[in-house]
């Protein structure tokens, strides 16, 4: 990983209580489109409750995503790197697991109909973004869900956290269509620089 993106933890991990206030006075889950498509691509479902288990890659505090399929009735496991961040994920969620990890180096045994890295994969550098693909197919059940945000073409974007430079990249679109090909996933729904969310790239897939 390149200097710029192995920073990203320790800034996460030096402003966790500021980014969880900022994005909790956010009124609106500007994700449940995206939510709500995600869960109609998962395998299992129960009326209008949802089953199974989710993996939440980046899952930061918990919320408001993790919440949101912790409340739908899911077995969520959060990852991120940052122990600050866990630390408040169990905190909310102490019913839901929480593991501090790099979620690169991730193996935890079993596999999730839900795979999620929102807002966090697009941190990783083209390198290891080219390396999560078989770890988030060793991860899936059959038929699972796998979302994701990445940027709109390939190359490095700098953002900004509590005035700390905050490192994003991304591949192209196609390059992630042969990843995605390779490792098992067909393309559900893709929309770059999503109005919705916030002018997110989003990626939506399944495994075949």
């Amino acid at each position: 990983m390149g200097s710029d993106a192995e920073r990203v933890a320790g800034l996460y991990e030096r402003h966790a209580a500021d980014w969880v206030r900022a994005r909790l006075r956010e009124a609106t889950l500007y994700e449940r489109p995206w939510l709500q498509r995600f869960e109609a691509a998962m395998p299992s479902r129960e009326a209008d409750r949802f089953t199974g288990s989710v993996l939440d890659l980046g899952c930061g505090p918990g919320e408001p995503i993790a919440r949101y399929f912790a409340e739908r009735g899911y077995a969520v496991t959060g990852v991120d790197s940052s122990a600050a961040m866990v630390a408040m994920f169990r905190e909310r969620l102490p019913e839901q697991e929480a593991i501090c990890a790099d979620m690169r180096g991730i193996d935890l045994g079993r596999r999730f109909e839900g795979i999620l890295a929102w807002d966090s994969f697009f941190h990783l550098n083209h390198d290891d973004q080219r390396l999560m693909f078989p770890i988030f197919r060793k991860h899936a059940a059959p038929g699972a869900a796998l979302r994701f945000t990445s940027g709109p073409s390939h190359g490095v974007a700098m953002g900004e956290l509590e005035g700390e430079q905050l490192f994003h990249s991304s591949l192209d679109t196609e390059e992630y269509r042969k990843l995605l090909g390779e490792a098992g996933f067909e393309v559900v729904a893709h929309v770059g620089e999503d109005d919705v969310c916030g002018g997110r790239t989003v990626w939506l897939t399944r495994l075949r």
